[in-house]
């Protein structure tokens, strides 16, 4: 389900509002929580596209997990390898020492 949340965690958390909120108030406060959510997914979206727009060419298919710096790094090595003409020698004589290992 949503979040990783089961059937009955799910049925057990709604209970759970009922009895803090009070049926009574409870499609106010949901309908409350629902345009919170709308806000901050806006605020998201917004921000990513301004992220987008500032960091120019090369970053339009730029995704909030690619922000992460190890993500951002690996994508980063991993276009300018590409773009690169690496050529691997023939007779590459490496040892490894056993007791690196």
């Amino acid at each position: 389900m949503f979040f990783d949340i089961g059937a009955g965690e799910f049925f057990g958390l709604a209970i759970l509002a009922v009895i803090l909120v009070g049926p009574d108030r409870l499609p106010h406060v949901a309908s409350e929580a629902a345009k919170i959510v709308r806000k901050l997914r806006a605020l998201s979206q917004s921000a990513t596209a301004e992220l987008r727009e500032n960091l120019g060419p090369g970053f339009e298919d730029l995704q909030p997990s690619d922000l992460h710096p190890k993500t951002f790094i690996r994508k980063q090595l991993a276009g300018a390898l590409d773009e690169s003409e690496v050529k691997p020698t023939k007779n590459l004589n490496a040892k490894i020492d056993p007791d690196l290992l």
